[in-house]
C-alpha cells in the first residue's frame, strides 16, 4: 500500500514527462522530417556546378552532390541544368567522407518514369511510340529512356504477322518490317523492380472485343472487305476492330495456288461464318458457292473414261481436273517415279484417264493413266 508521499512523487514524475512532451523543443523535433535514407527521392535547387560536380541544397539535411560515375551517366540531362534550377535525385549514399549526401539523377529519373508508367497503366493512357528493333518474340520500343517490349501476340490485327504454321523465321521477317514505324500503344505491365515494361497495341477493352465476336453465329453470311492476303489465305474485315480469316482451303472449290493473286486488299467479298472460337472468327467463301461435286455425282462414276487437265504436282503424283472444282489424284506409282510422271504428264495439258475411285460425298477421286485409251496430249481449253 503506497503512502500519500509516494503518490505525490509519482504524480510529479508524470507531470514532468508531460511537460517535456509539450515543450517547444519536443514540438520542433516532432515537426522535423527524418533524414533521407538510401533510395529516397529528394529535391532541391542547384547551388553550384564545378568540374564535373553538381551541388544541390537539401535543406535542412545538408548538401547533395552528383559526381563521378553518376555525373557521367547523367551528362545528357545535366547539360541543360544551371544554378538555381530545382532537380529531383535519388539518394545513393546518406553521407560520404566529405559530409555530402550522394545522389543519382539518373536513378531518380528512372524512378519518376516508372511512376509515370504506372500512372499510364492505371489511367489506360495511349502512347505514340516508335519501334526501335525486333526479335522473334516481338518488338522493342523505348519510352522516356526505358526499354519496353511489345509481344507479337499483342499486335493489332493490322500489324500481326500473318504467317502459316507459326514459322518463327517468317514471323521475325514480318516483325522487322515494323521497325521505325510509329504505333499507338498501352502499358499492360509496369514493374520497376523487375525492370519490365510491356505494351499492347490491341487496345484495352477486351470485354468489348469479346462482345463483338459473340455476335457472330456459325452459318451466318456477311459482307466484308479484304484487309490482307497471305500464302495461306485472306483476312476479311467484318466491322471496325474485327476481322476473320478465310483459309486457302475455304476460298474456292477449285484449287487456289496463290490467294494474293485471287483477291486484292480493299476488295469486297461475301463470306460465311464457319467457326467462332477463342475470340477468333473463321470464314469461308466457297461455302456460299454451289459444291461442284454435287452436280458431278450424277455425271460420273467409277470406271468412266474421262479427259482431265493436269493442274498440280504433289508428292503423291499429280492432280487432274475433270471439270472446275472436281479433281482427282493420278498416283506416281503408275510411272515408277516423280520424274517419269512429270515427263509423261505436263501441267496444263489434257489427257485421257479412267476413274478408279469416285466418292463425291468426301470429295475424293483417283484416276488411272495406264488404263486409259492411248491418245495424244492436248492443251487445256481456255
Amino acid at each position: 500500500m503506497s503512502t500519500k508521499k509516494e503518490e505525490e512523487v509519482e504524480l510529479s514524475d508524470d507531470q514532468e514527462v508531460r511537460s517535456k512532451k509539450d515543450s517547444p523543443m519536443a514540438a520542433l523535433l516532432n515537426e522535423t522530417p527524418s533524414s533521407p535514407e538510401v533510395g529516397d527521392l529528394v529535391e532541391g535547387p542547384v547551388v553550384d556546378i564545378d568540374r564535373g560536380r553538381i551541388y544541390i541544397d537539401l535543406h535542412p539535411f545538408g548538401t547533395g552532390i552528383i559526381y563521378g560515375r553518376e555525373y557521367l551517366s547523367a551528362r545528357d540531362i545535366l547539360k541543360n541544368v544551371n544554378p538555381g534550377d530545382t532537380v529531383a535525385a535519388k539518394v545513393s549514399s546518406a553521407e560520404n567522407p566529405d559530409g555530402y549526401i550522394e545522389v543519382s539523377l539518373r536513378e531518380a529519373r528512372q524512378a519518376l518514369v516508372w511512376g509515370e508508367a504506372e500512372d499510364a497503366l492505371k489511367n489506360k493512357t495511349p502512347l505514340q511510340l516508335t519501334v526501335k528493333d525486333a526479335n522473334k518474340g516481338g518488338l522493342i520500343v523505348e519510352w522516356q529512356g526505358i526499354q519496353g517490349f511489345l509481344p507479337a501476340s499483342q499486335l493489332s490485327v493490322d500489324n500481326y504477322p500473318r504467317v502459316p504454321d507459326g514459322d518463327k523465321d517468317k514471323i521475325f521477317a514480318e516483325l522487322k518490317q515494323l521497325v521505325d514505324k510509329e504505333l499507338t500503344l498501352h502499358v499492360i505491365t509496369a514493374d520497376a523492380k523487375e525492370q519490365k515494361l510491356i505494351f499492347t497495341e490491341k487496345g484495352i477493352n477486351a470485354e468489348a472485343k469479346a462482345e463483338m465476336v459473340d455476335k457472330y453465329r456459325v452459318g451466318d453470311a456477311h459482307d466484308g472487305d479484304v484487309t490482307g492476303a497471305t500464302d495461306f489465305g485472306v483476312f476479311v474485315k467484318l466491322e471496325d476492330g474485327l476481322e476473320g480469316l478465310v483459309h486457302i482451303s475455304e476460298m474456292d472449290w477449285a484449287l487456289v495456288e496463290d490467294p494474293k493473286n485471287r483477291y486484292k486488299v480493299g476488295e469486297k467479298v461475301r463470306v460465311q461464318v464457319i467457326e467462332v472460337k477463342d475470340g477468333k472468327v473463321s470464314l469461308s467463301i466457297k461455302a456460299l458457292i454451289q459444291d461442284p461435286w454435287t452436280t458431278a455425282s450424277s455425271n460420273y462414276k467409277k470406271g468412266d473414261k474421262v479427259k482431265a487437265v493436269i493442274i498440280k504436282y504433289n508428292k503423291h503424283g499429280a492432280l487432274a481436273s475433270i471439270e472446275e472444282g472436281v479433281a482427282g489424284l493420278v498416283h506416281v506409282s503408275e510411272f515408277g517415279g516423280a520424274d517419269q510422271l512429270r515427263a509423261a504428264l505436263s501441267l496444263g495439258s489434257l489427257y485421257p484417264f479412267t476413274i478408279t475411285l469416285f466418292d463425291p460425298k468426301d470429295h475424293k477421286m483417283t484416276l488411272s493413266f495406264k488404263d486409259a485409251p492411248v491418245a495424244e496430249a492436248a492443251p487445256a481449253a481456255e
